[in-house]
């Protein structure tokens, strides 16, 4: 989720891991002045305190774990969240990224965890860094419906440590019967387009955002969101 940086409910498969290669640890504390997925609010428009944990090995594999304090306006807490993957540098310019995520919602309330396959593309050039992404449950949200998420995005170096990343998505249900964004309108689906301008400062990462979607509530509006975030080697 947001960023999609997400984990400890299942850590992870560890055993499927090759224990042949090389691995290192890390985690990464974030705090978020809200804390949006796909451009709505988890947290009711609040503050957000979010961690992860991380697992990677020299040959692109990797797992981790995150949390974040959410509020849906229920019982549920918090989101706790596993993942799997590998990362692959095709060449010079080409990579991908794919992997499983799953992700769980703690409280009184766990009829929204769910399940969902990732593959990201990544292309660099001397104008920087484009992505290809694209994210597919077929449970979306434990509605028991197909849902993708197809992401256009680009971050161009302005100077040293200075970036901006510009990035578009769509999220489309399969199953409108089943999951429906705006069923005033019968909408299926919404578009969420972002720009974020990233940073660091004495190993602190820095990201001010302005987003907006095309869903017309008060958690999906337009809003400025400011992240701060400190990773460190275990």
């Amino acid at each position: 989720m947001n960023n999609k940086l997400k984990q400890l409910v299942a850590l992870v498969p560890f055993a499927l891991l090759s224990t042949t290669a090389a691995a290192d640890w890390s985690t990464t504390i974030t705090a978020a002045s809200d804390y949006t997925f796909n451009g709505v609010s988890q947290t009711d428009s609040d503050p957000a305190i979010q961690g992860s944990l991380d697992y990677a090995f020299d040959n692109g594999v990797y797992a981790g774990a995150w949390a974040s304090n959410v509020d849906f306006g229920d019982d549920t807490d918090f989101e706790l969240d596993a993942y799997l993957g590998r990362y692959v540098q095709l060449n010079d310019e080409l990579s991908v990224d794919y992997g499983i995520a799953y992700y769980t919602y703690q409280g009184n309330n766990s009829d929204y965890n769910y399940a969902e396959a990732y593959t990201k593309f990544g292309y660099a050039s001397e104008y920087g860094q484009t992505e290809l992404n694209f994210w597919y449950s077929w449970d979306y949200f434990g509605q028991d419906g197909g849902h993708v998420i197809s992401m256009l995005a680009h971050t161009y170096e302005l100077a040293q440590n200075h970036a901006l990343r510009a990035s578009f998505d769509i999220s489309n249900s399969l199953d409108g019967d089943k999951w429906i964004w705006d069923p005033a309108k019968g909408d299926k689906s919404y578009y969420h387009y972002r720009l974020a301008y990233q940073t660091s400062y004495e190993g602190f990462g820095i990201e001010v955002a302005a987003e907006n979607t095309s869903l017309d509530n008060d958690t999906s509006d337009e809003r400025i969101v400011l992240a701060v975030s400190r990773t460190f080697d275990l």
